[in-house]
């Protein structure tokens, strides 16, 4: 799965990449270097995060799916 973002999204991911290189290294990124970079991570690192975050919120509802027996049971009066 191709990950895709925004024209303005791209832009603060590599406005913030170029922020953190200039904190770090005390040195300028450009523009053109930011946005490789961010692509690249995308690529390499996206879809395991992306794949993560999918297995994260599948746990998540299959333990809410096993509650709703506890939480909304009604005895029935027979």
């Amino acid at each position: 799965m191709r990950i895709n973002l925004s024209a303005e999204r791209k832009e603060e991911i590599a406005s913030a990449l170029s922020g953190f290189y200039k904190e770090q290294f005390d040195e300028e990124l450009s523009e053109y270097r930011a946005s490789t970079i961010m692509e690249f991570m995308l690529q390499r690192i996206g879809p395991s995060q992306y794949n993560q975050a999918v297995t994260d919120v599948r746990k998540f509802l299959m333990e809410k799916v096993e509650e709703l027996d506890t939480e909304f049971y009604e005895p029935e009066n027979l």
